[in-house]
Formats: structure tokens, sequence, C-alpha cells
């Protein structure tokens, strides 16, 4: 039987790892679709065109460090060009309804990529608290990183992401606003479980 668990949400709102502990509390598969923008934002910054890399896309190229700073805003940008969010939408439907059911996260899962999904979720959170959080993660890989440079990194992404004309991110009318700004990782997790139990019964 299908179940898909749509969630969406912002950068750095805590919506992957709330997706990965769902789809771990229930035996479910799951997708971050950011990964597939990643991969293609990381293709074009080194020099190859968007489009023919979307079409392409092959389960290696998701391999290697794909959270840089760098390479989340060639995603935004990416993701803004319609040819490549077709090449990669039909990918993520068939994984969305696979037997045994699926989490998805991004931006548009519960509006364009799943509008049918049994349970919807959208995870946010106050853009400083995002910053902050972003920021503690990349400067433990760059200590030359500021916070200043990453909160304009994350408001400039919010903006292309909600205004972009294809698939502009959204919480779709039915699914359930869950803003993390000031809960522990646990609460947050307890919570959306919470929500999908109550989708399954």
């Amino acid at each position: 039987m299908a179940f898909t668990v749509a969630i969406d949400g912002p950068a750095a709102a805590g919506k992957g790892t709330i997706s990965r502990a769902v789809s771990a509390h229930f035996g479910l598969a799951h997708l971050d679709t950011g990964l597939l923008y990643r991969a293609v934002g990381r293709k074009a910054l080194r020099g190859g065109d968007p489009v023919a890399a979307a079409q392409a896309l092959a389960p290696e190229d998701l391999q290697g460090d794909l959270r840089t700073a760098e390479i989340a805003q060639a995603a935004s940008r990416v993701a803004a060009i319609p040819q490549v969010r077709q090449a990669l939408v039909e990918f993520q439907r068939q994984f969305a309804r696979r037997d045994g059911g699926a989490v998805l996260d991004g931006r548009d899962i519960g509006t364009v990529i799943c509008p049918e999904a049994e349970a919807k979720l959208f995870v946010t959170a106050s853009v400083e608290v995002r910053a902050e959080r972003r920021f503690l993660e990349l400067v433990a890989k760059d200590p030359s990183v500021s916070r200043e440079s990453v909160l304009a990194d994350v408001v400039a992404r919010d903006t292309r992401d909600a205004e972009r004309d294809t698939a502009p991110m959204a919480a779709a009318a039915d699914a359930v606003v869950l803003d993390t700004s000031e809960m522990s990782i646990d609460a947050a997790v307890a919570a959306a479980v919470e929500l999908v139990e109550r989708r399954m019964r």
C-alpha cells in the first residue's frame, strides 16, 4: 500500500531532520528532494548545462558533500528553471507512490509533486533561527563563515524560492504548519509523528 508523507518548508527549518526521523519511525522510504537540485547545482557550478544535468541525473551524482553554501545557492538558482524541475518531477512522483510508503521533503512536495499526499506538513521557523542553525552547521566546516553572510544567503534563498514562477515554495492549503523556532528536535519530531499517525488511522 502506498502512503505518502509530504514535508515542505524553507532552508534550515528542520524538515530534513524531521523527515528522516518520521521515515525511520514508520519504516517508510525517504527522499530528500533538495539533494536532486543540489546535485544539478553542483554540475552547473562545474560548467554543465543545468537542464541536461537534470535529465541525465544518476544515483552516483548524489554522492559527496552536497551541503555547502555555494551548492545551496546554485541549487536554488537551477530550481527556478522550469525545464530542470520538469525533468525531476516524474522521478519524485514515482518514488512517492512506491509500495510500502514514502516520505519526501522539499519545497513543493505537498503543492506540486504530491498534492494527493495522505499527510502534509510545512515545517518553518523564523529567519533568524534558521540562519543561526545554518551558520552553526557551516562554520564547523569553514571557520571563515560569518553570521551576517549566512543570514543574507538564507533571506536571498527564501525570496528566490517563494517568488519563482514555477512551483514557488508555499504551504499547501491542507498542510499542518509546524513552527520549530522554539522547539527542540525531539519535540518537533514527536509532533510530526503524531500528525502522521492521525492520518494513518
